[in-house]
């Protein structure tokens, strides 16, 4: 005769069982190890987005890095991955403090900058420095992130920044790292003119004429330290994890503004990737090393590793 259910009901024959788990009628349960549960279905992670200049809001998920993203954007949208420059988050200006790097934070806004007017500038280097700080969208477009003021380039009223550079010469530099633009127009020869080949990001009516990047408007968020955020890879899944701590933060900004000073790029992500090195190298010998390994192609020279060795572990002037 069989057992009833534990209710006094008999399962249906063949149905589920509790918990998943089917138990031959008749036969007492027999203590042992729990079958091992099954993997914890990963969460869900869906992000709002707009373009920059005005659309709808979208919603997408399921990318790793940031060519995925921009395809997903573009999909949304019905244009082409090749035409978003680059993305903020929070806020539809051309904010170069909200660049979206390799990660987003879990309640972030991304808003999409697209292509708008190309538009052809002359340049005649009459000193060593353009005035220029170069950074990239991580998917083959290097722009214009910083002017310096009173520079060569700051004399130019046509070149803004969030300009995408797309040639040099009608050399086209689309696909080049920041790095390498940025080392391409320090070796042009002095009082020699060349030609910028620039492509600005299509504005909506209310960010028309706006030269460099304004206040923070009302209602802008910004992504707190210490929150998840999802860290984008160029290899393998994107991951969630907790947000730099400010002491993190201070040190990346450091060495961010290092990078600016010795190469003419800014580059959050790479600054990170430093600060990583660094506080795991106890001499500034071994961070040369370690940072030829993972990023040779860059070729520091020794007083920069030093100083970002020193911008690290010894924020303050300390010795050792």
């Amino acid at each position: 005769m069989q057992r009833a259910g534990r209710h006094g009901r008999q399962p249906p024959e063949g149905g589920p069982m509790e918990n998943g788990v089917g138990q031959e009628p008749g036969t007492p349960e027999l203590p042992g190890p729990a079958a091992p549960r099954a993997p914890r279905a990963r969460p869900r992670l869906v992000f709002h987005t707009q373009l920059a200049h005005g659309s709808p809001t979208g919603r997408i998920e399921g990318f790793t890095n940031v060519k995925e993203l921009y395809a997903k954007i573009a999909e949304v949208f019905d244009i082409s991955p090749t035409e978003i420059l680059f993305c903020t988050l929070n806020t539809h200006k051309v904010d170069m403090q909200k660049l979206l790097g390799g990660q987003i934070g879990l309640e972030d806004f991304i808003f999409a900058h697209v292509r708008g007017e190309t538009k052809e500038v002359e340049v005649t280097k009459t000193e060593d420095a353009l005035g220029l700080t170069i950074t990239d969208n991580g998917a083959g477009y290097a722009f214009i992130k910083r002017i310096k003021e009173g520079s060569i380039i700051n004399r130019l009223q046509t070149v803004c920044v969030g300009d995408s550079i797309e040639a040099i010469n009608d050399h086209t530099i689309v696909g080049c790292r920041h790095y390498e633009v940025a080392r391409m127009l320090r070796e042009l020869p002095r009082a020699q003119p060349f030609t910028l080949r620039l492509v600005q990001p299509k504005k909506a009516f209310d960010m028309i004429g706006q030269r460099t990047r304004t206040g923070k408007a009302p209602g802008e968020g910004r992504v707190a330290s210490g929150k998840e955020t999802l860290r984008l890879r160029t290899q393998g899944p994107a991951v969630l994890e907790e947000g730099p701590s400010p002491s993190e933060e201070e040190a990346a900004r450091r060495v961010d503004d290092l990078l600016e000073s010795y190469m003419g790029i800014r580059d959050s992500e790479l600054a990170s990737t430093m600060v990583e090195a660094a506080k795991g190298s106890p001499s500034v010998t071994q961070l040369a090393q370690g940072l030829d390994v993972v990023l040779g192609e860059f070729a520091f020279p020794q007083e920069f590793v030093a100083e970002v060795w020193a911008a690290v572990c010894h924020p303050k002037g300390d010795k050792e």
